[in-house]
């Protein structure tokens, strides 16, 4: 009778703690800095007003999971050069565009705090503009102020490609001996001032170490980093190391935790490597059909759920990067930055934006407080947003 006794006050201890973290979850203002689905969408031609079986966003599942504000992705990979990178970025825009235009009542474009809090008071997602590469400005400063004008929030410097003035974190370490340069340029501090006079935040997700303290040392405003991990946790050379780290929070800037199993999991890459080798023969297939071998990728993933399954990390393994870094540099300086959409795996528990709850309740466990909960979800980077544009 006792354990029946125990057993149930157990149960009913576990429920209104769930019930808490979701008050507390749906109450805060929650916004991801970095999804792909735009750029997924243009290929998979589906209608994200509606719930979608596949991928991880559709707004009623953002609905489900209290997202609040969202910044898409414009992305192309480093096959776009001049005369077509700027034009495909435009092209995903007008795809958001297209997107809001046909749920006016559930989604609004919103490029500061001012605005993105009065889409939230009108129960809409505020939509905002993240353009990844800056190859995709085609080395023109006239293309910064189309963006900006259109919308853009952030302009991420590098992709994994290196621009003629800035070096990504892929090339300084796999090709440093034959870069004709590491870091930024003359004409890549030039870009980073003129993003500070526009107000578009500065992301240094994916750029190389001595492209992220030139940032640091030429900026004037705080930055982003908009979908990244902790080094020390997983040595990835995306993932930011803990100089970096205590150099971006004396920046005043935010590093928003990227949910891709290979950034959260050191042992993830090996084995995901054997199991697309197992499925070369359709990842290659695939990867003509998409023109892109991450969209392919995630396909075969889908394809093989239960056995891609067996790969992914524990949900509590993406929670230990957050906390890591809470704990290195402080609680005011940590985000969201999913990469949903833009990857073939996450950890177990998360498998779309109706999710979001699931990391409220492990912050809670490990007795993070409701105010910081607040910063981690969303406060940071309104912070950071508003500082940037003055709004």
């Amino acid at each position: 009778m006792k354990k029946s006794l125990l057993l149930f006050l157990l149960l009913l201890t576990l429920k209104l703690s769930a019930q808490n973290a979701q008050q507390i979850h749906q109450k805060a203002i929650l916004i991801d800095t970095h999804n792909d689905v735009i750029s997924n969408e243009l290929i998979t031609k589906v209608d994200l007003g509606k719930r979608q079986s596949e991928g991880n966003f559709d707004l009623v599942r953002a609905k489900e999971g209290g997202l609040d504000a969202q910044i898409f992705s414009i992305w192309c990979g480093e096959s776009y050069g001049k005369g077509t990178a700027f034009a495909f970025a435009n092209r995903e825009i007008d795809s958001l565009y297209a997107l809001i235009k046909r749920n006016p009542d559930k989604i609004a474009l919103v490029r500061n705090t001012k605005e993105l809090k009065k889409a939230v008071a009108g129960k809409k997602l505020a939509a905002l503009i993240g353009v990844e590469g800056g190859h995709m400005i085609e080395d023109r400063m006239d293309y910064i102020d189309s963006l900006a004008k259109r919308g853009m929030c952030y302009l991420t410097l590098t992709w994994n490609n290196s621009t003629s003035w800035a070096t990504s974190a892929r090339d300084e370490v796999t090709k440093k001996d034959s870069l004709k340069h590491l870091g930024l340029t003359d004409y890549g501090k030039q870009i980073v001032k003129h993003l500070n006079e526009l107000g578009v935040m500065i992301d240094v997700s994916h750029v190389g170490e001595r492209t992220f303290h030139d940032v640091l040392a030429t900026t004037t405003k705080p930055v982003i980093a908009s979908h990244s991990c902790a080094y020390t946790i997983d040595p990835f050379r995306r993932n930011l190391k803990d100089d970096q780290l205590k150099a971006l929070a004396k920046n005043g800037g935010v590093v928003c935790i990227n949910f891709y199993s290979g950034f959260v999991d050191s042992t993830y890459t090996p084995k995901v490597l054997k199991f697309l080798a197992e499925h070369k023969a359709e990842l290659d297939s695939l990867t003509k059909v998409y023109h892109d071998v991450d969209l392919a990728n995630i396909r075969i993933n889908a394809l093989y759920k239960v056995e891609s399954d067996k790969l992914r990390p524990s949900l509590e393994l993406l929670i230990r990067h957050i906390d890591y870094i809470v704990k290195l540099i402080g609680v005011d300086y940590v985000g969201i930055g999913s990469d949903f959409d833009g990857a073939e795996s996450y950890p177990l528990g998360l498998d779309s934006v109706s999710d979001y709850p699931k990391i409220t309740e492990e912050l809670l466990k490990l007795g993070y407080k409701q105010k910081d909960v607040n910063k981690i979800l969303g406060g940071n980077v309104m912070r950071v947003l508003a500082a940037n544009t003055g709004k």
